[in-house]
C-alpha cells in the first residue's frame, strides 16, 4: 500500500479506503462484512469511510463492530453528516444542533472516541455556513474529530467554507466527490479551487459504480447479483450509466488494461490516482477477493501515452458539466 497526505494536512491516508455505504448493513451481513474489513487491514488499508445515514445508522455499527481490538491510532476513521438519519424534522442538515447530537450518534456506533475526518455530506442551504462551521469547530476543539471535510460541494462553496475554517481555528482539508474516468465533473473547477486551498479529493465511485470493471456488456443484460440488479445496492445510480454507447466504449479499454498488465478495475482505480489532488480512492466490497485485486492499483503510474489512449476511447461518452456538483436546493 502507497500512502498520500490528506490535503495539505500532515495525516497520511492509504491511497486506496474502504468504504461501506452500499455494502455494510444492507448488501452484505455481519459476518461478511467484517471479512472484508478485515481483508482491507491485512492488504495494508487503514483508511475507513462510512457515514450516519448508510443503512440507516447500521453502517457505521457494523464498521464499529469489524474494527474491534485494532490498534486506534494506526487507523484513519472517517464519517459523514447532513442525511436524515430520524423522523424529526432537526434529524437532518447541517444545522448546530444536528451536527452536535450526530457526532455522538456516530462515535456510538463506531465505538472510538473521535474520529479523524468529519465531513458535511452535502452543501446545507437552510443553514448559515457561519453556524455550520462553527459547529465544526466545536467539534474539532472537543476533541472528538481531527479535521472537517466536505462531500460533493461546489468551488465557491468550498472556498467561502475554508476562509470560515482559517478563522475558526481549524483545518478544512478534503472534498469526497464522485469522480472516475468516466465522470470527471470536478476538473474544471472543484480541483484548482482545491489545489489552490491544500484540500484533498477522498473519491467515490472511481468504477463508476462497477462500470468500468467490464463486466456490464452492450446489448445484454446485467449479471445476475450484480449491482444494476439491486435496488438496495445501488441500482438506481448505475442505471444512467448503463447506455449501449458507454458500455461500447469501456470493452475497448480491455486491450489497454491488458498491456498495462492490469485488470479493467486495476486500471480504472489507477487512474484517478494519477490526479495529484487525489488522495484517496474509494472502493467496497462484498467479497474479500475484490480487494486483493483492487489494491494491487496502489502505485501504479499510468504513462502518458496510456492516458492518452484512454481519453480517446471514453471521450464521447465522458460527464465534465461541472453543474452536475449539487446538493439538494431544499433539505431531505
Amino acid at each position: 500500500m502507497e500512502f498520500r497526505h490528506l490535503g495539505r494536512s500532515g495525516m497520511l491516508v492509504s491511497e486506496i479506503s474502504y468504504g461501506n455505504w452500499i455494502t455494510h448493513g444492507s448488501q452484505v451481513e455481519a459476518d461478511q462484512a467484517t471479512a472484508c474489513v478485515h481483508a482491507a487491514l491485512d492488504l495494508g488499508i487503514t483508511t475507513f469511510d462510512t457515514a450516519d445515514v448508510y443503512a440507516g445508522t447500521r453502517a457505521e455499527a457494523v464498521l464499529g463492530d469489524a474494527l474491534k481490538g485494532q490498534r486506534r491510532e494506526g487507523l484513519e476513521i472517517f464519517t459523514k453528516v447532513y442525511w436524515p438519519t430520524g423522523p424529526g424534522r432537526n434529524d437532518r442538515g447541517l444545522s448546530r444542533k444536528h451536527i452536535l447530537e450526530s457526532i455522538n450518534g456516530s462515535l456510538r456506533r463506531l465505538q472510538t472516541d473521535y474520529v479523524d475526518l468529519y465531513q458535511a455530506h452535502r452543501y446545507d442551504y437552510a443553514t448559515p455556513l457561519e453556524e455550520t462551521m462553527q459547529a465544526f469547530a466545536d467539534v474539532v476543539h472537543s476533541g472528538k474529530a481531527h479535521y472537517i471535510g466536505v462531500s460533493e460541494w461546489r468551488a465557491d462553496e468550498i472556498r467561502e467554507a475554508a476562509a470560515l475554517a482559517k478563522d475558526l481555528k481549524i483545518q478544512l482539508v478534503s472534498n469526497q466527490p464522485q469522480y472516475s474516468a468516466l465522470y470527471r465533473v470536478i476538473e474544471a473547477e472543484v480541483v484548482p479551487a482545491s489545489q489552490e486551498l491544500g484540500i484533498g479529493q477522498i473519491v467515490w465511485s472511481p468504477l463508476a459504480q462497477g462500470v468500468l470493471t467490464g463486466k456490464y456488456l452492450p446489448g445484454q443484460p446485467p449479471p445476475e447479483g450484480s449491482r444494476a440488479t439491486d435496488e438496495k445496492s445501488g441500482a438506481s445510480f448505475i442505471s444512467v450509466l448503463l447506455r449501449d454507447e458507454v458500455l461500447t466504449a469501456v470493452q475497448q479499454l480491455k486491450p489497454l488494461a491488458e498491456q498495462a498488465g492490469l485488470s479493467m478495475a486495476q486500471l480504472g482505480i489507477a487512474w484517478v490516482l494519477q490526479n495529484p489532488n487525489v488522495s484517496s480512492a474509494i472502493v467496497g466490497a462484498t467479497r474479500p477477493e475484490q480487494l486483493q485485486d483492487n489494491v494491487k492499483a496502489a502505485g501504479v503510474k499510468l504513462d502518458a501515452e496510456l492516458l492518452k489512449r484512454i481519453d480517446e476511447v471514453l471521450e464521447p461518452v465522458v460527464e465534465r458539466d461541472p453543474n452536475r456538483t449539487q446538493s439538494p436546493a431544499q433539505r431531505p
